[in-house]
Order: C-alpha cells, then sequence, then structure tokens
C-alpha cells in the first residue's frame, strides 16, 4: 500500500474514529456515541441544505428569473409566475409563529393536494398496472423447463407470477368461507407472501452486512496504513487515537460508578 500523506490520514483517522464511536453502543450508550449521532445528523441537515439549495432553489427558481431585476422582484423577467411557488415557499415559515401559523396550512394543503394527485398515479403504474401486466402475458410452454427445474425459462417464471399472484388475491377474499379448496388455494398465498417478505426482508439485511463489511474493511485498511507508515508519524498518530478511546471511555465508568456508589449510600 503507497505511503499516505499526514493531512490524508488524520482525516482517515477522524472516519475510523467516528465508526468506532457507533459501534461503541454494542457495549452501551455513551458519550462517543452520542458525539457521532449528533455529528451525522448535523452533518447530514447542513448537507441536504446545500443540496437543496443547488439542485432546487438555484435550477428551479433564480435561474428562471436571472433576465429580471432583483429590486422589482423579477417582475420585468419573462417567467414572473415562478414567483409564486416562492411565495408559497416563504409562507410555510409562519409556521414557526404563533400567530400567523395558520398562513402556513394553505402552502402545505397545496403541497399535500399536488403531491398526491403526482404519486397515486406512479403508484398506480409501478405497483399495480406493471404487476397486472405480467400476469397477463401468454405462458411459454415451449421453454418452460429451459435449462432444468432449477434454471427454469420463461414459461415457468410466468406461470408461478400468475399462481402466486392469484393465490395471494384469494388470501385476502373474506366474502367466502377458507374452506376445502379455497382454503389451500388461500394457504398457498400465504406462502407466496411470506417468500415474498422473507426475500424484500433478505435483501434489506443484505444490504446492512454490506455497509458493515464495507466499515470493517475501511478499519483495516486504516490500522494497516498506521502499523506500517511509521515514518510519517502516522504509527503516533494511531496508537494515541486508541489510548485516548479507552482512556475516556475508562474515566467515563469510573465517574459513574462512583456516582451510582453515591447515589446507593
Amino acid at each position: 500500500m503507497e505511503a499516505m500523506s499526514m493531512g490524508t490520514f488524520i482525516w482517515t483517522t477522524l472516519g475510523a474514529f467516528l465508526t468506532l464511536c457507533i459501534f461503541s453502543f454494542l457495549y452501551q450508550d455513551n458519550p462517543f456515541y452520542k458525539l457521532a449521532e449528533h455529528l451525522v445528523v448535523g452533518v447530514s441537515a447542513g448537507y441536504f441544505v446545500i443540496i437543496l439549495w443547488h439542485n432546487g432553489l438555484q435550477p428551479n427558481l433564480f435561474d428562471r428569473l436571472n433576465d429580471g431585476n432583483w429590486y422589482l422582484l423579477w417582475l420585468d423577467s419573462s417567467k414572473p409566475w415562478y414567483m409564486i411557488p416562492a411565495i408559497l415557499g416563504v409562507m410555510m415559515w409562519t409556521r414557526f409563529s404563533r400567530k400567523w401559523s395558520w398562513i402556513s396550512r394553505w402552502p402545505i394543503a397545496l403541497y399535500m393536494g399536488i403531491a398526491t394527485g403526482v404519486a397515486v398515479p406512479l403508484e398506480m403504474k409501478n405497483r399495480v398496472n406493471v404487476q397486472l401486466y405480467s400476469t397477463m402475458k401468454d405462458i411459454e410452454w415451449g421453454s418452460f423447463l429451459g435449462n432444468g427445474l432449477l434454471d427454469g425459462g420463461s414459461g415457468l417464471a410466468e406461470l408461478i407470477i400468475f399462481l402466486g399472484t392469484v393465490s395471494a388475491l384469494f388470501y385476502f377474499f373474506f366474502s367466502k368461507e377458507h374452506t376445502g379448496v379455497f382454503k389451500g388455494v388461500a394457504r398457498f398465498g400465504i406462502w407466496i407472501l411470506m417468500i415474498g417478505f422473507g426475500a424484500s426482508f433478505g435483501y434489506t439485511v443484505m444490504g446492512r452486512i454490506s455497509l458493515f463489511v464495507q466499515r470493517i474493511q475501511y478499519l483495516g485498511d486504516w490500522t494497516k496504513v498506521a502499523w506500517d507508515d511509521v515514518s510519517s508519524g502516522a504509527f503516533i498518530v494511531f496508537w494515541f487515537i486508541v489510548i485516548t478511546i479507552f482512556g475516556i471511555l475508562a474515566f467515563y465508568e469510573i465517574i459513574r460508578f462512583v456516582n451510582k456508589r453515591g447515589t446507593q449510600a
């Protein structure tokens, strides 16, 4: 591994330190975890403010009004109607005033109505219509098994989609008692639902595990640089950070123990 400059190593060490602060929650809640937690929330809030400014307000409002005179509130702009959403956005800030908070209800209601009108068709298209189209495809019996049962072709996949969708819908049909064949189909629908929920949960868990593995690899690379690159002073910084962390934790535990004994006494 190539030698790392001291500046780069210090920033890398800061990332490793914050990673260890988050992992310290596995022991118990402590000041290190609270420091990292508050830092993540604060930095994330500031980061998204900048992102919204550069990707939202700047291109969608100010850039569209840049041919107007600011002192006239862009009234001589070729697109003065863009001041309407700007005014609605300003009205939302009245939420922080007890006297004028009722004004914020108008832009919020308008925003919720527009968002609902946009979201409903998209949800219907992506989560309902696409699923219905998949169940209406002709089953390709010619390539039903493909290269074998464990490597099924499109025909087998289409049949499973059709039977799974119908069986899951049968399970949610409560106008008829689940008995006989109807009960068997509904039970098969339960299995389909459980497989779907399990796959979704497994996908989520694997995503979290990949993040965990990435942080472990990051810590491994950090310790390797700190251990090998002694000439740059990284070795000293590394052990200083480690000793400081354990020293503060030990001091924190001593204070907690003394306060606990004093309370019991």
